[in-house]
């Protein structure tokens, strides 16, 4: 499977969401609370998850196991639209721990966990990186 838009634009945005998702995290602990900080990181983190999410809808994988071209780990998708769902409704109710805790399973599942499922051996991204970058395959 080459390198497409759609998977250069899913790629990106997966990437950018792991990195800037603990900046997210990190301004709302402790004593000193950075409120602008957190609001601006948690909503551009919000939009490179619904980027990630909604881009991968439109990759498809015919090689592995799938219906439709769409492989088990298009499970995530509907798994994060329905979080994001989830933790804007707690943020909206005022159930601020609630929404931490759907955030965070978010970030540690959504990205954290799809992203080393995207390092099998059998997946592009693991082929790319094990296979070509690493040599080990």
């Amino acid at each position: 499977m080459p390198l497409s838009p759609v998977i250069a634009i899913h790629m990106t945005a997966a990437l950018a969401a792991v990195l800037l998702g603990p900046v997210a995290l990190w301004a709302r602990q402790g004593r000193v609370q950075r409120s602008r900080l957190h609001r601006a990181a948690g909503y551009a983190w919000v939009t490179l998850m619904l980027a990630t999410a909604l881009s991968a809808l439109f990759i498809r994988d015919y090689l592995q196991f799938n219906l439709a071209g769409y492989t088990w780990i298009h499970l995530f998708v509907p798994l994060v639209l329905w979080g994001l769902y989830k933790a804007f409704r707690a943020l909206l109710q005022g159930e601020i721990a609630l929404h931490r805790k759907h955030m965070r399973g978010l970030y540690f599942g959504g990205c954290v966990g799809a992203g080393l499922f995207t390092l099998l051996p059998g997946r592009y991204l693991g082929q790319l990186v094990w296979g070509q970058w690493l040599g080990l395959l």
